[in-house]
């Protein structure tokens, strides 16, 4: 017999079927994620752009001499700001490990 029809003789509704993905199924959970369907462990491969704990060495990147231009905050001892897509970051002087997001860059002023 059929899994449907087998579900259908059972008194199961159709909603507790995995939603379709491609070639094959998932579950409901991952269904309503974004990306739909990719494992959490996976999902990151899917994401664009710099993330906190990435170096900033990947990437194609501005350092900001001059952070009064922009208003930013002071810095601790060792933080850099710069400037990687258009987004001002906090980034460690000695590891290059990106801290924090700060905000979008309109322009560079440097």
């Amino acid at each position: 017999m059929k899994p449907v029809l087998l579900l259908a003789a059972l008194g199961l509704a159709a909603a507790t079927l995995p939603a379709h993905a491609g070639n094959g199924y998932c579950p409901p959970g991952l269904a309503k994620k974004s990306p739909a369907c990719i494992p959490p462990g996976q999902a990151k491969k899917f994401q664009r752009g710099p993330r906190i704990g990435d170096r900033i060495s990947d990437y194609h990147y501005h350092l900001i001499r001059y952070p009064d231009r922009y208003d930013l905050p002071p810095l601790r001892r060792g933080e850099r700001y710069y400037v990687i897509d258009g987004q001002i970051l906090r980034v460690d002087q000695d590891t290059y490990e990106i801290l924090d997001f700060i905000r979008a860059a309109a322009s560079l002023l440097d």
